[in-house]
């Protein structure tokens, strides 16, 4: 596969990279009213849609960083940049937490289909280090546990979709409990359902562009800067893969959307742990889970760890708790800077 990326020197990897990253911001925040619109029009619910499409929108950038690093031979950087995402997005429900100043967010938003989701993404992250220890060998260059990851996204979605139809557990109402209900939009109720659609993929492909524009430059700074391709692309490309989801998560929390926010977050975490896949099948190597390295198989595992605290504090339902966040957005920030610590060092 030829080099998607030119070898940009650092004064001009710098800009790009951060003008990149606030081309995400402004898209993702253009999302946010679009994806919770189309939730109702669609009657898909924010969990699913929040998860399955609104996932795929934000997380445009990182699928783009993922394939365009993998491609250029940089296979750790395309690894660390999918889990990296993970880790950040996941410290980012804290933060959107902090925007919520009802009850603790976890609270609000607990339902079946975000804890069902959780445990999807547990799946996936589990799938990429159990590939790590398997044979190096690729079919048509791809490795065999990629399409079981794929096969177990597919199976989730449908797990979702009946357990919704079906549900053998909910959770129990409270005065602060924000059911998933239909809700005015102002103006975005008087466009039609195909102008929606148009303007949510017309921002997704833009945030994707952008995702471009981020893998490249993370690659001129590697190179210009010596720094481990384990920390550029797990904090730097990370934080930046997960501005998406962050942003889209506070704009959904002050619309009200409050299942949508923690669905964007978790739902773009599971199609971030897809990018491996997309990193697997552009990597012309061999098996790009037996490129990762140290670095990157820590922060896979950082991302189980966090998103066990995500459901535990779904399960838990705290009202309140350290810093006004919950146990699990202490713990999540917490985490959160000792990946950074850890990766710096």
């Amino acid at each position: 596969m030829p080099d998607l990326t030119p070898q940009w020197p650092l004064a001009w990897s710098i800009p790009v990279f951060v003008t990149a990253g606030l081309l995400t911001v402004v898209g993702s925040i253009r999302m946010a009213g679009l994806g919770d619109t189309l939730a109702d029009r669609t009657g898909w619910g924010e969990a699913v849609f929040g998860a399955v499409f609104f996932g795929l929108a934000t997380s445009l950038s990182g699928i783009v960083m993922t394939a365009v690093t993998a491609a250029s031979d940089q296979p750790q950087l395309a690894y660390s940049n999918a889990v990296g995402g993970i880790a950040a997005q996941t410290a980012a429900v804290a933060v959107a937490d902090m925007f919520y100043r009802r009850v603790n967010l976890e609270h609000a938003s607990a339902s079946l289909s975000n804890i069902l989701f959780g445990c999807v993404l547990i799946a996936l992250l589990a799938l990429a280090l159990l590939a790590t220890y398997t044979p190096d060998v690729t079919v048509a260059e791809v490795h065999p546990v990629s399409l079981v990851m794929i096969g177990c996204y597919l199976g989730g979605i449908r797990m979702v979709r009946v357990a919704d139809a079906r549900p053998m557990w909910d959770a129990v109402d409270t005065r602060e409990t924000r059911r998933d209900t239909p809700q005015s939009h102002g103006s975005l109720d008087r466009v039609s359902t195909r102008g929606l659609w148009g303007r949510f993929l017309a921002v997704g492909l833009s945030v994707g562009v952008g995702g471009w524009a981020i893998g490249a430059a993370a690659e001129g700074i590697v190179e210009a800067t010596g720094l481990k391709a384990g920390f550029v692309g797990g904090v730097l490309m990370g934080m930046v893969n997960a501005l998406p989801e962050t942003v889209t998560a506070i704009a959904a929390v002050r619309r009200g959307a409050i299942t949508l926010a923690i669905a964007a977050i978790i739902g773009g975490n599971c199609l971030d742990a897809l990018n491996l896949v997309v990193g697997d099948a552009a990597f012309r190597g061999g098996s790009l889970f037996h490129a990762a390295q140290t670095d990157e198989l820590f922060v896979t595992a950082a991302g189980l760890f966090m998103t066990a605290v995500v459901l535990a504090g779904m399960l838990v339902r705290q009202p309140r708790g350290w810093g006004r966040v919950g146990f699990e957005g202490v713990l999540l920030l917490g985490s959160y800077l000792a990946i950074v610590a850890v990766l710096a060092t």
